[in-house]
């Protein structure tokens, strides 16, 4: 078993619940971890006996366009597609992180972060 790891992918979208959070958007960050069997890829230096890490990034970007009220709703997306589109991925992190949120305070970042296993 190994992990695969995509981080820091930045991403401006528009999730939240007020109205001025749909009209204006925030920058995002999201994190992915992904446990595999690397095994076989390890041996053959073949991208089809892994998971592509390409693949990963369409996904998180492609979901993170799609406006949602709670970032849960986008994490939970993001993880559906992730063991459903790429069956070497048992078990999937996903940390989605709202960065200047505003929420009254000085506050550098909210995370989400949830976790999917096969």
């Amino acid at each position: 078993m190994g992990i695969i790891r995509v981080q820091n992918i930045r991403i401006y979208s528009n999730h939240g619940c007020l109205e001025e959070e749909a009209k204006i958007g925030s920058h995002y960050r999201v994190d992915v971890a992904v446990k595999a069997d690397l095994s076989t890829s390890a041996i053959s230096d073949k991208l089809a006996d892994t998971v592509d890490y390409v693949h990963i990034n369409k996904i998180v970007e492609e979901e993170v366009l799609q406006r949602s009220e709670l970032l849960e709703h986008v994490v939970e997306r993001v993880l559906v597609r992730l063991l459903k589109e790429i069956t070497l991925i048992e078990e999937a992190t996903v940390a989605l992180s709202k960065l200047n949120p505003p929420i009254g305070g000085d506050v550098a970042a909210v995370t989400i972060e949830m976790t999917k296993k096969r």
